[in-house]
């Protein structure tokens, strides 16, 4: 994939607030980890980059044509979009819920064939959600439910994955199975997708390609997580209640701080 999604001096006010404020960078393949406190900003700028929230001001471009111009049903095919909160209204079972996936490939009357299912395959199974096949989404857990919405997406077999708190809901070890998830489709050897994911989890964010820094709608750093430059904007703008060092060996780590004086923003 050789696609940009590009970010151009994008503002975003919504009602009398500017939620974003002149954010520029580009992005390629690879895994790309947004971050920063609560009202960064964060949703805002991956909903504006989906083609979901219009920019205020600047432009988003994919392949160097503004999103805006973009043919609804072809930006879908290059964008997948996975909501903080997903819906799980209805009475779908989870196999149904995946292949809803693949609209984005055969339109609302579309016929699927054997490569939609062989689509839907792999996504549950990548997700663990393959045993649930036949189950109401509705019976599910939170964090399966989780699960079940992020093979959705990866069922459009779209080379952008836009991902809003993918890790919500799930324990340790799926989180942990996640962001291996993330690196794997980044990083495959045929045909490496884009993932960009808004998170809280912080130790699951250090183990991307690179981080984007958000504070106060404003773009505060952005570069590996092995850079001091984006560690120390990291501890700036939690209020110094983190602090980045490095494991054994010689990755990065996030401890929390619990003998300062720092008074959260609320």
């Amino acid at each position: 994939m050789n696609t940009l999604l590009s970010a151009h001096d994008v503002s975003v006010r919504l009602g009398q607030a500017e939620v974003l404020r002149d954010v520029s960078f580009s992005l390629g393949t690879g895994w790309t980890a947004v971050v920063g406190p609560n009202g960064a900003g964060k949703s805002t700028l991956l909903r504006t980059l989906a083609g979901l929230q219009a920019p205020s001001g600047g432009q988003v471009l994919l392949g160097g044509q503004p999103l805006a111009q973009w043919p609804t049903a072809e930006r879908a095919r290059h964008i997948a979009w996975l909501a903080q909160l997903g819906d799980v209204t209805g009475e779908l079972t989870v196999r149904e819920t995946v292949e809803l996936g693949r609209i984005a490939r055969l339109g609302l009357w579309g016929s699927p064939g054997p490569a939609d299912a062989a689509a839907v395959d792999q996504a549950m199974a990548l997700t663990g959600a393959s045993r649930w096949g036949a189950r109401p989404l509705q019976q599910l857990s939170g964090g399966e439910r989780q699960r079940v919405l992020l093979a959705r997406a990866l069922a459009t077999e779209a080379p952008w994955l836009l991902l809003d708190e993918p890790t919500t809901h799930l324990d340790a070890p799926h989180q942990r199975a996640l962001a291996l998830l993330f690196r794997r489709l980044a990083h495959d050897a045929v045909s490496p997708r884009a993932v960009l994911t808004v998170l809280h989890d912080l130790p699951v964010a250090l183990r991307a390609d690179r981080l984007l820094v958000l504070d106060a709608g404003r773009l505060q750093a952005d570069g590996p997580p092995s850079d001091t430059q984006v560690q120390r904007a990291l501890e700036r703008v939690f209020e110094q209640a983190i602090r980045i060092d490095t494991d054994a060996a010689g990755r990065p780590r996030v401890a929390l701080v619990l003998d300062g004086h720092s008074r959260p923003r609320i």
